[in-house]
């Protein structure tokens, strides 16, 4: 009886393996992703580049969220943090905060907070 064969293509941690390049975890400015930054492109796909690098880049046209990504591509966190960091690098995308910084410092409308809190009062 002959050995059992391996599949040709990768899957489960040997395919994020290959995805990273080993690597397990992303460095620089990707290190402060999170899964509500917004991600959005600013170079369309060029041929021989990684194909999940270039699904990326299609996907994030319009800015869409990590998590959100992650779903459409279904890659753990950590893994596409990684390329996000290669794109990062190279220029070709862009990760925004998803709270605007001008209003960062305003802090929470009082007065909206107060009609929830009497609505659920009232519940």
């Amino acid at each position: 009886m002959s050995a059992p064969r391996r599949p040709t293509d990768p899957s489960g941690l040997e395919r994020y393996y290959v995805l990273t390049g080993g690597r397990s975890g992303p460095g620089g400015s990707a290190s402060t992703l999170d899964v509500a930054t917004l991600v959005v492109s600013r170079a369309a796909p060029s041929p021989g580049m990684q194909h999940e690098h270039q699904e990326i880049l299609r996907r994030c046209r319009e800015p869409l969220s990590v998590a959100e990504l992650g779903a459409h591509l279904q890659l753990p966190f950590n893994i596409l943090a990684v390329l996000l960091s290669d794109l990062l690098r190279a220029g070709s995308v862009e990760a925004r905060d998803p709270i605007p910084a001008h209003d960062a410092g305003r802090g929470p409308d009082l007065a909206l907070l107060e009609e929830v809190l009497s609505g659920l009062e009232r519940l």
